[in-house]
């Protein structure tokens, strides 16, 4: 008994209801709606007590969903008509929230006017299926069309099955009459069998005398016995007349085509249509029945009705193998061709071995290493049993087995190979796991992500890693005990049920504008004149679209998009912001199903070909290659924009960060710690790699390295040139205050720190980008007494002046509109960290060469220390002698001096310029040597 479940609209949706299917807003990210029919409804997955499903009501909160495919979303041909969607053999398990609205979804040739069908809103119909496995479309007609087929086989399909699934040019021969061979009044299987070309009956190939090996090629006929007779004895009583012959098309029984006649209007009759009662079996309502089907297989009830082609063998697939050699004659003229027993390696004996000689084996085996996780790894154990079983064929102790090496010698290679594969690091094991979840199983996919890998590693490295998160689940189920299972909610009664749940997605949560702008503007139609405003989709000249235009893109993926306005008819200031939509197309994005929650019961189907895809590690969005760069050597990801790198189109796929560029050309420092941030310690210094965004860095004008977010975000910081964001200028200028505060995230006051943009906490700049706390740039408005003294520019159509913004966690960002790094600004096409470089960070090249620069800079820092009294500066720092310098760690230098009055640390001349832990100067020998 079918329990009822009620949509938030009020409508009440069954089994075989065809429905709108769609996630919320930020999941489709404005693709339209999927069509679907109901299989079933699922309780909670895991609901103990599932056999009762169909006695008692549960709280569904599961569906299973047979899609429908637009013609738009399996291929690229344009399809005028909205109306029409592909039906394919592919479900879905997904949640039950995700089902918005009921339409409805019929066969054609069920459709007696199709003209009023499409004219009422939320109808589709369909004629052809498309598989997603195979990539091909079929033909769909109806059951009861069918009449080549003996009468069991007819009752059968008939009986369980609405349409039948098949290829185009099978269509003529399945709705053909039934055709029996003249010979052995049997079925002929349209394969083998043959036509008269005279009599037009229809034989057995077999059944032929002599039997006909082959079909008549291509343009030529062939005649029956009694015909070919016939037709000698005519033209040896001369009374034939040979006129030119009338081709006549064959007749067929294949439903004729209906034509686009005068819409009736019968609204009872439309009805009907609606109402149809379709059959389904196994809750499909087709089934294959073409090219590759055996009919008597039609009569199992388990037969498979998926689509198939043609199976893969003869000489085109498969290789002829010739027969065996003689191995004796083989063995006796090369003994050592390989097979043979002197080509065989030899992996383990240790089968032959006494009961006492595996003791020994054993005790020796653990002495051999005291690492628990080596000696139950699968490599290491058997290398060992290899060793040892090589040790009792050579007649040598077990004692003589050493397994400190980790590389050995193979048969039939030159060189010693590992026999277990190097410890992942961590960055690799970060890197993997990311593709994991990118790409999840496709593992040629996550090589890319893991470059210093190979393939083979990676799918070694794959089952070890599979093993370890199965270990880690069953340990804690020891520890925690088993997950107790789902008691899925039952309902009393079947009013209960009626009253107590909706399910589905009410549209106005996320797709509607509930506050548009004053200037409100469709970005399909250009209507200023809509009740109700719906959020849009991408590539539009406006991010709303009216409520028609909203309604058809959602469930017909149809927009009316309205060409952009001529230029020469606007004001400048008008034809500058169209110029925005370059990018928009005329027919509306393309229209692809957003990809759903798939349930462990259903196999998605094989992916599409698409443009490779690369994540940014600075905002973890995809990209195409070109766009989003990615090292060919360390493996780091960043949109080109946010990190500075303009590269040629051709060579995207090969670009190489400055970090490993510097490895080559030796253009700066070989030390790649960043001036900006707390100095490593010496211990530190070998296991301090940098990881995600932060191994984005630039050179400093003194070959020094400084992150590319330390010297965006740090004020006194300027670039030589902007648009690769390099060389960083004004480390000599940062505040003093800047030094000698110490980091709110990580307490050390050896490095620059910026402020909170809300509060008065400071910190280090890669520390709160490893703490996760939000950077972005705000744009501010500017008062009209101030435009002439502040720098103003245009981003996103917002006009201010553009301010970095870093705001700790507990700060509320809802009220402000704050971009994100690698935000793209329409017009020019640079990303945030651009446009506020290029407009506020651009060192003034054109007034002054480099070295001028930096003199006028220490020439100001001079100007204001002689300003301050002298009794306010601390004690000098003298220079030492015979010390290493606590940041670089060199002993070599014209002279060192101490940090903060600490004799313990000190740092060399070089240091003491490129970033001086202690800013102040102390006498005017040190500020003669305070630079970059």
């Amino acid at each position: 008994m079918p329990f009822p479940v009620y949509l938030k609209t009020g409508d009440e949706v069954k089994v075989n209801d065809h429905v709108y299917c769609s996630p919320v807003w930020a999941v489709r990210d404005g693709t339209p709606y999927s069509i679907g029919r109901i299989m079933e409804f699922l309780p909670p997955e895991g609901t103990n007590g599932s056999k009762e499903t169909q006695t008692q009501p549960y709280m569904y909160t599961r569906v299973r969903i047979a899609w429908y495919y637009r013609p738009s979303d399996v291929s690229d041909r344009a399809v005028n008509d909205p109306r029409l969607v592909l039906a394919a053999m592919y479900s879905e398990v997904i949640d039950i929230n995700q089902i918005r609205a009921k339409c409805h979804v019929i066969h054609r040739d069920k459709i007696s006017d199709l003209a009023g069908w499409k004219k009422r809103p939320d109808r589709f119909y369909f004629n052809r299926l498309f598989d997603p496995y195979i990539k091909k479309e079929f033909e769909v007609i109806q059951a009861t069309d069918v009449r080549n087929l003996p009468e069991n086989i007819r009752e059968t399909l008939i009986s369980r099955y609405e349409y039948v699934v098949t290829e185009k040019e099978v269509v003529p021969d399945l709705t053909d009459a039934l055709r029996l061979c003249d010979t052995c009044v049997a079925w002929c299987e349209t394969p083998e069998t043959v036509q008269c070309d005279r009599c037009k009956k229809y034989f057995h190939m077999l059944c032929v005398q002599p039997p006909l090996m082959n079909k008549p090629s291509r343009g030529y006929g062939w005649t029956c016995a009694p015909c070919s007779r016939k037709h000698e004895e005519e033209v040896d009583s001369h009374d034939v007349r040979h006129s030119t012959p009338i081709t006549t098309k064959p007749k067929s029984n294949a439903p004729a085509p209906r034509g686009r006649g005068r819409p009736r209007k019968d609204r009872s009759q439309a009805e009907r249509e609606e109402n149809l009662q379709i059959k389904h079996f196994n809750m499909w309502p087709y089934r294959y029945f073409g090219q590759y089907t055996k009919a008597l297989d039609t009569l199992d009830p388990d037969d498979l009705i998926f689509p198939r082609i043609a199976t893969r063998q003869g000489p085109k697939f498969q290789a002829s193998v010739p027969p065996a050699p003689d191995l004796n004659t083989a063995a006796a003229s090369d003994p050592d061709e390989r097979g043979g027993d002197n080509t065989i390696e030899i992996l383990s004996v240790i089968n032959t071995l006494t009961d006492a000689e595996v003791t020994e084996m054993e005790d020796l085996k653990k002495g051999l290493t005291k690492d628990v996780e080596l000696l139950q790894s699968v490599d290491w154990l058997t290398e060992v049993i290899k060793r040892f079983s090589d040790a009792i064929m050579a007649v040598k102790p077990l004692s003589s087995v050493n397994m400190k090496s980790v590389t050995r010698l193979e048969k039939w290679k030159k060189h010693e190979t590992r026999y277990t594969d190097r410890e992942w690091t961590p960055s690799e094991v970060a890197a993997f796991e990311d593709g994991i979840m990118t790409h999840n199983a496709e593992l040629r996919a996550v090589r890319e992500e893991v470059s210093s890998r190979s393939m083979p590693e990676v799918v070694r490295f794959y089952g070890h890693w599979k093993n370890s998160k199965l270990g880690e689940e069953n340990e804690r189920i020891r520890e925690q005990g088993k997950t107790p299972e789902i008691v899925g909610k039952k309902y009393k009664s079947v009013e209960e049920a009626r009253n107590g749940q909706r399910v589905g997605l009410a549209d106005e949560e996320e797709s509607l504008v509930t506050h548009p702008p004053k200037t409100s503007m469709c970005g399909a139609c250009r209507t200023r004149d809509s009740k109700v405003w719906w959020r849009a989709p991408k590539n539009l000249a406006t991010s709303i679209l009216c409520d028609s235009c909203g309604l058809n893109w959602r469930k017909y993926a149809d927009l009316n998009v309205r060409p952009p306005i001529r230029e020469e008819s606007l004001p400048v200031s008008k034809a500058r912001a169209l110029d925005k939509r370059e990018g928009t197309p005329l027919q509306g994005p393309s229209s692809k199903r957003a990809k759903t929650s798939a349930s462990t019961q259903s196999t998605p189907p094989p992916a599409q070909a698409h443009v490779p895809q690369v994540r940014c590690m600075a905002c973890h969005e995809n990209g195409p290659v070109g766009k989003v760069l990615k090292c060919k050597e360390c493996g780091v990801r960043v949109h080109a924009g946010t990190g500075g790198a303009v590269v040629e189109p051709g060579t995207a796929d090969r670009w190489i960060c400055e970090l490993c560029q510097n490895e080559e050309t030796l253009e700066a420092s070989i030390y790649t710690d960043c001036l900006l941030c707390p100095r490593p310690r010496k211990n530190d210094r070998a296991s301090l790699i940098p990881d995600g965004f932060l191994r984005i860095c630039k050179p400093t004008e003194g070959q020094g390295w400084v992150h590319v977010l330390c010297s965006v975000f740090v004020p006194e910081l300027t670039y030589t040139d902007a648009a690769r964001l390099r060389l960083v200028e004004g480390i000599s200028t940062i505040s003093p205050h800047r030094w000698s505060t110490k980091c709110y995230s990580c307490g050390k006051s050896d490095g620059a720190v910026v402020r909170c943009s809300g509060c008065t906490k400071e910190y280090h700049v890669s520390c709160a980008w490893k703490h996760d706390l939000k950077f972005g740039f705000e744009m501010q408005p500017v008062k009209t007494t101030r435009r002439d003294t502040t720098i103003t520019t245009i981003f996103q159509g917002q006009t201010g002046c553009m301010t970095p913004v870093l705001l700790c966690k507990e700060h509320d960002t809802t009220w402000r509109k704050i971009y994100d790094l690698c935000d793209v600004d329409h017009e020019s096409g640079e990303t945030a960290i651009q446009v506020y470089s290029r407009i506020y960070k651009q060192a003034a090249v054109g007034q002054a060469h480099g070295l001028l620069r930096k003199a006028r800079r220490l020439d100001a820092i001079l100007a204001l220390t002689r300003l301050e009294p002298a009794s306010a500066a601390p004690p000098a720092q003298e220079p030492l002698a015979d010390a290493q310098c606590y940041s670089c760690f060199t002993e070599y230098s014209p002279a060192f001096y101490r940090i903060g009055g600490n004799t313990a640390k000190v740092e060399c001349h070089q240091c003491h310029i490129d970033c001086p832990a202690d800013p102040s100067p102390d006498s005017d020998e040190d500020k003669d040597m305070l630079s970059d």
